[in-house]
């Protein structure tokens, strides 16, 4: 396997911090890795360090620069809504077909890619195509990460059945502790692992010594 797309129900859901976790994980390990976000809403140069980019390069051990930004994120956006408002804002167009190029370039290197997508899998990205079309275009495994909060489970199997209708392959779904849930973790993972289809349903905790060991579950499944 030389790429994986991470994508999740919703925004701020936890994405990044899985695929930040992986990094980390498989560069203990001696394995080449990189990563992309090339897509980026809610976006600020000044807070750059603390941005989904910031947060992939610091895990890659890259310095947090624009150079460095420019090279896993060319498509950032202030305002923090869906791609496509968010370029309609700023009087500007997501180019569909130069991101499909970008990612396809960014997966011929000898190396492990994750690819990151932006919100949801069915987040708008221009008029005419959502996420789902993104990953469809790559054909490649797919890393589905989900919250604990209320509601999370018809979310979370909604994401799979649209991934299923296209032949999308799903390695796992990580179900990420929401802070305040009323809901406990493992009771969300029991539910959606009863209408997963034999999908893996790794939970996450907030705890780190537990989480360390979710990533290590979540890498022997890549």
């Amino acid at each position: 396997m030389t790429a994986v797309f991470v994508t999740s129900t919703g925004t701020d859901i936890g994405k990044t911090f899985v695929t930040a976790g992986l990094i980390r994980h498989f560069r203990n390990a001696g394995r080449a890795v990189n990563a992309i976000k090339p897509v980026v809403s809610g976006f600020s140069a000044d807070a750059a360090a603390a941005s989904d980019p910031g947060l992939l390069l610091a895990a890659l051990g890259r310095p947090v620069t624009t150079e460095e930004i420019d090279r896993i994120a060319p498509w950032r956006y202030e305002p923090g809504v869906a791609p496509d408002l968010a370029a309609k804002l700023e009087g500007r167009v997501l180019d569909y077909s130069a991101l499909i190029d970008f990612s396809q370039r960014a997966m011929t290197r000898n190396e492990l890619l994750f690819i990151e997508g932006v919100g949801g899998v069915m987040v708008p990205l221009d008029e005419r195509h959502t996420v789902i079309d993104w990953i469809s275009r790559l054909r490649v495994p797919v890393i589905v990460v989900a919250g604990s909060y209320l509601g999370t489970i018809s979310h979370t199997l909604t994401a799979l059945h649209v991934l299923a209708q296209r032949n999308l392959s799903t390695i796992a779904v990580v179900v990420s502790e929401t802070p305040g849930s009323p809901v406990p973790l493992d009771e969300t993972v029991a539910s959606i692992s009863r209408f997963a289809d034999m999908i893996d349903v790794i939970p996450l905790p907030r705890d780190e010594m537990k989480a360390r060991a979710a990533f290590e579950v979540l890498a022997a499944l890549l």
